[in-house]
């Protein structure tokens, strides 16, 4: 069965991933744990405010989860929605390793038919 991959939910997630400092921050996260936004702030060379709008991009695509204890902001990965890039990538592989058979059965000089009665 074919899982349909939700191509606005891609296309969201894909935008957010391609910015390096988000990739970043999530590469980050995923090493260290949950951290507090001035925590994450001290590793780049970029104000607050603006590591602030990374983490909001990456929160609507539901990247990273924020929670609040007291005054602190604690920022987590969330890795469930990276499943959706790698089907899409799975997708394309299974193409392209589709393709490349094509291929090897024309550069051998082997039909689909050849190819289907060797393995009968």
């Amino acid at each position: 069965m074919v899982e349909r991959i939700d191509e606005d939910q891609l296309t969201e997630l894909l935008k957010a991933a391609s910015d390096p400092t988000r990739r970043a921050l999530l590469t980050l996260l995923a090493q260290q744990g949950p951290m507090q936004v001035t925590a994450l702030a001290a590793h780049f060379d970029c104000s607050l405010n603006s590591i602030s709008k990374h983490i909001k991009v990456l929160e609507r695509a539901g990247l990273v989860q924020r929670r609040t204890e007291w005054r602190a902001h604690i920022i987590e990965v969330q890795m469930g929605p990276l499943r959706l890039i790698d089907s899409w990538f799975a997708e394309l592989r299974s193409i392209w390793s589709m393709r490349l058979d094509a291929l090897d059965g024309i550069l051998t000089g082997e039909t689909a038919n050849d190819r289907n009665s060797n393995q009968s």
